[in-house]
């Protein structure tokens, strides 16, 4: 059963989180963001780093997507922002169509 939605985590400096929320919220590419505080280690240029993070777990529509990768790429103050998306192989019905509804682009706020 496909649900047509994705999951997609952010990682952000501590802090701009609810900005980069926010904004995607409002531009309908997202219909709920939950963050979360979390320290965060990695490979950047030869090293590894660790950092305090919030981390973005945001739940769009597949058609919403690129567009909201795009916005990412756009408002993100990290040169490679991690974007990853994983698919929704289920959920609640009444979830899923909420979460469509809230995405529609052509909706009224």
């Amino acid at each position: 059963m496909e649900s047509g939605l994705v999951v997609v985590y952010v990682t952000a400096p501590r802090g701009k989180g609810t900005e980069i929320a926010r904004k995607l919220l409002e531009d309908r590419l997202a219909a709920c963001i939950n963050i979360a505080e979390v320290n965060s280690m990695y490979w950047w240029q030869g090293r590894i780093e660790e950092d305090k993070e919030d981390l973005l777990v945001i739940k769009t529509t597949v058609s919403r997507l690129e567009e909201l990768i795009r916005r990412v790429k756009e408002i993100h103050p990290y040169t490679v922002p991690e974007v990853v998306a994983l698919p929704v192989i289920a959920c609640l019905g009444d979830y899923c169509r909420w979460a469509r509804e809230e995405t529609n682009p052509q909706r009224n706020v």
